[in-house]
């Protein structure tokens, strides 16, 4: 849903052999899998149940422990549960929980659209050779709230911590858009095809 051609070009530029998987057994042939999304938890989750995509990523994902990378809504779904419009249950690969974001001042807006200092643990492989503090591109009104706090590897403030990645061992997400996110992007999405967990 949503950002799928603009990853897809960053991965092209990157020189790599990137496809988009129109039916969830093409995932086999994935070295290495990229969840993007924009859009909704709620409707994310039932197309992922209908098309099939939702047992066949658990294969490829869980079972043989390909490297997988989520962006925004794709991180998002990898959560337990989703309390935007209703309640739905996610993939359940993090132990979270994904909630509205709700800044103590008035004067921030939701959604957060825009650029945001990313603050990360500096030991994060997807985070190497990039300076903390550098901006990234976000738009989103829902965030992560994991119960294992071991998982967040980024965040970044809105009045409180928002999460902005997560690790949990071969599955990296983020938060913020990546491919929209210049060279440090760049760098990141980079960085996660050298990765072997």
């Amino acid at each position: 849903m949503g950002n799928l051609t603009s990853v897809f070009n960053a991965f092209e530029y990157l020189g790599e052999d990137a496809m988009i998987c129109a039916h969830p057994e093409e995932l086999k042939e994935a070295d290495r899998i990229i969840i993007p999304g924009v859009g909704s938890f709620g409707r994310c989750a039932e197309n992922l149940k209908k098309t099939g995509f939702m047992d066949a990523l658990n294969e490829e994902v869980i079972h043989k422990a390909k490297p997988t990378l989520g962006i925004c809504l794709g991180m998002q779904i990898m959560a337990k549960k989703g309390f935007e419009d209703g309640e739905f249950d996610g993939l359940g690969w993090f132990d979270a929980e994904i909630i509205k974001i709700n800044p103590s001042d008035p004067t921030l807006r939701v959604p957060n659209i825009g650029w945001n200092e990313i603050s990360f643990k500096t030991d994060c492989p997807l985070f190497k050779d990039i300076p903390q503090n550098k901006d990234f591109y976000l738009v989103h009104s829902y965030y992560m709230k994991c119960n294992n706090e071991q998982d967040i590897i980024a965040t970044y403030d809105y009045t409180f911590p928002v999460t902005a990645a997560v690790l949990k061992n071969n599955i990296i997400a983020t938060q913020f858009h990546p491919e929209k996110s210049q060279d440090y992007g760049l760098k990141l999405l980079e960085n996660f095809l050298r990765w072997n967990p």
